[in-house]
């Protein structure tokens, strides 16, 4: 169970923070401080209590705002936190309980104090807030040794605090975008991230991060607490000692696919990365090309001398392991886009894997649970499988992995299957669910130029799969002649109702073109899949003389003619051999597989026609970052406990 504030707690009768956000300047070396952070908290793990905090601390930053550029006590906590740091830094024992206490108490209080700036103010007030009284380097300097955090010192259960709250701050600094509503490129606060001295480290810490996410370290006992020691002082005694939270049924929540709450470091951990690696794209981004340079460090080979400062090493084989731990995740799927597309060195480990089931059955059960998913989720499941599907090895290997009893595919019980058949099983599955429910043509494409991609290596096609192959040929086609139809009987009608029909007309017109592409398409992978590997797809040649009237309008239509032609070829030639048959006696579905099977093995391979290819690669969209950056910040405002509400950000609005 979470917990909640009480609603009674006041904290404007606490001396401490009263003095923090008055007009009244504190030193840096005032004994105030060592007073004020000596407190034992349990952080927010849900959304809920995060945002429950925020509302209790909100006059006080409010008071902070208003008194900071008088007392520049915010700037002076930083400088705390940086002496601080360096101790940290250089020490070679992180095992100082006091010390870490201290130091996570001062970095949580001033990422409460930056999120709230990053809403309240414009970000130019923020570096203001910031640098008041200071040299103007302090930004730049509390950034530097967060990453230096997160590069140098180890996690262990003493600093796992540290190490959140130093990604954690980090992704609200990063957030300024979500309020400016200005590109990343035009914002100072990325430019400084973006090339700051700290930028020397992007490649290690693209490696720690991706680290972190792939050792899903639990949050540790105490985790927050000076576990060492009983003293309880400033905010403590008032805030954190008495919530008494219940959670109700309306209240704000992190997705049930977040694991924030189990391994809440893993988690922002991965967001920061993809935060990082989303912005900046058009400009040399360090962080961008750390991941997609990064390499295995399984592998021997030497680094070129000119490549060695921007290459990392990390272990693939555990980044694979969790990637497929985790794949049935938004942020784990996106992780996998990035490296399957922009780093060919992790595409060419993975499809040398001979456990590919492990990663394909978790994007097949995200596709397979469409109505349950959001879009962005299913479009960059399928784009994954459309990768992929651009390597023949890959297509081969498939339908070598025998799968036994998928309970999770409930339209019909599969014994046995080859991950090949379950994979044209599901995407043709989304295709319909996309006829019926999202009709969009970008999902269309994906779907059918991955089937076609695969469509020359089909092989031992199970029954039910050449069935539902056929099934949405047929389907397809239903609906392409009651369309047809229709827009004849309209065509006559248009002098009757001119502007309606026009309108309507057109519509009908391009879903006409669009089903006469799909259905093109659709028999473009039965052409491939017969002319490459006819002897052994039996089922899928039974299918098709069973199913033989649906082709037959198709052989006088232009549109189809060419591509028809073959299949009409494989059809006539089935069709005389069962004929023979036939006439010599009964023949049952057994018998009738059995003369397909011995017709195959005699079948000239030059009766038909050869078409190119059928050659697909996935290109991405110009100007990219219209999709993913609005889906990148909802995951993170989904995923952590970094809420913010799309009425607060037009970039999530457009997502949520």
């Amino acid at each position: 169970m979470g917990t909640a504030v009480s609603k009674n707690l006041d904290l404007s009768t606490n001396d401490y923070l009263q003095k923090f956000v008055s007009s009244q300047a504190i030193s840096q070396n005032d004994p105030f401080w060592n007073r004020f952070v000596a407190f034992n908290i349990s952080p927010p793990m849900t959304s809920n209590d995060q945002l429950a905090l925020e509302s209790k601390i909100e006059n006080l930053c409010q008071l902070l705002l208003r008194n900071n550029l008088t007392s520049g006590n915010f700037g002076t906590i930083i400088d705390v936190f940086l002496s601080r740091a360096s101790e940290l830094l250089a020490a070679t024992n992180t095992d100082a309980s006091l010390f870490i206490w201290q130091s996570f108490n001062i970095l949580f209080i001033i990422r409460c104090i930056l999120k709230f700036l990053t809403e309240t103010v414009t970000e130019e007030q923020l570096i203001e807030q910031v640098e008041y009284n200071g040299n103007g380097t302090r930004l730049e300097m509390f950034v530097d040794a967060l990453v230096k955090i997160i590069v140098d010192v180890e996690v262990k259960d003493t600093t796992y605090g540290i190490h959140l709250e130093a990604v954690t701050i980090l992704l609200v600094f990063l957030s300024v975008q979500l309020h400016s509503g200005r590109k990343s490129d035009q914002s100072n606060i990325y430019r400084l991230i973006m090339r700051g001295r700290h930028t020397t480290h992007a490649p290690l810490l693209i490696k720690c991060l991706l680290m972190n996410f792939m050792n899903q370290e639990k949050v540790p006992i105490g985790y927050g607490a000076n576990t060492g020691h009983s003293l309880v002082l400033g905010i403590a005694a008032e805030l954190w000692s008495i919530l008494t939270f219940s959670r109700k049924s309306d209240e704000i929540t992190i997705s049930e696919n977040s694991d924030y709450q189990e391994v809440p470091l893993a988690t922002q951990s991965l967001l920061l990365v993809l935060v990082l690696v989303h912005h900046w794209t058009t400009k040399n981004n360090p962080y961008r090309n750390s991941l997609f340079l990064c390499r295995n460090s399984a592998d021997n080979n030497p680094m070129a001398p000119t490549q060695a400062h921007i290459l990392s090493k990390i272990d693939y084989t555990a980044l694979y392991t969790t990637i497929c731990k985790k794949a049935s995740g938004d942020v784990t799927t996106l992780l996998l886009y990035l490296l399957l597309h922009r780093n060919d060195s992790f595409k060419t480990f993975l499809l040398n894997r001979l456990d590919l089931d492990h990663l394909i059955i978790p994007i097949l059960k995200t596709l397979y649970n469409a109505p349950h998913s959001n879009s962005h989720h299913i479009y960059m499941s399928l784009i994954i499988l459309l990768i992929l599907s651009e390597d023949d090895s890959f297509n081969k290997t498939i339908h070598e992995i025998k799968l036994k009893n998928v309970v999770w595919y409930t339209e019909r019980t599969l014994t046995e299957v080859s991950l090949g058949g379950l994979l044209v099983l599901v995407v043709i599955r989304t295709v319909q669910y996309n006829m019926l429910k999202m009709r969009d043509k970008y999902l269309h494409t994906n779907c059918l130029a991955a089937l076609a991609n695969m469509s020359a290596q089909f092989r031992d096609l199970h029954p039910y799969v050449s069935q539902r192959l056929v099934s949405l040929f047929e389907t397809l086609a239903k609906r392409y002649q009651k369309l047809s139809t229709k827009f004849l009987n309209g065509k006559s009608k248009q002098s009757e109702l001119a502007i309606t029909v026009a309108q309507d007309g057109d519509d009908m017109e391009q879903d006409i073109t669009v089903l006469e592409e799909v259905l093109r398409m659709v028999l473009e992978i039965f052409n491939s899949c017969l002319t490459s590997h006819l002897v052994n797809n039996p089922n899928l040649v039974y299918t098709l003389l069973y199913n033989k009237h649906i082709f037959e309008p198709f052989k006088e239509n232009v549109a189809f003619q060419d591509i028809i032609q073959n299949i009409d070829i494989i059809i006539k030639y089935f069709s005389n051999l069962l004929d023979d048959k036939t006439q010599q006696n009964e023949v049952d579905a057994y018998q009738v597989l059995y003369v397909i099977q011995q017709g195959a093995k005699r079948w000239p391979k030059d009766k038909l026609k050869k078409f190119p290819d059928l050659k697909f690669k996935y290109v991405e969209e110009d100007q990219p970052e219209e999709f993913f950056i609005p889906y990148v910040w909802t995951l993170v405002s989904q995923q952590s406990i970094l809420h913010w509400t799309s009425d607060c950000s037009p970039l999530l609005s457009s997502v949520c």
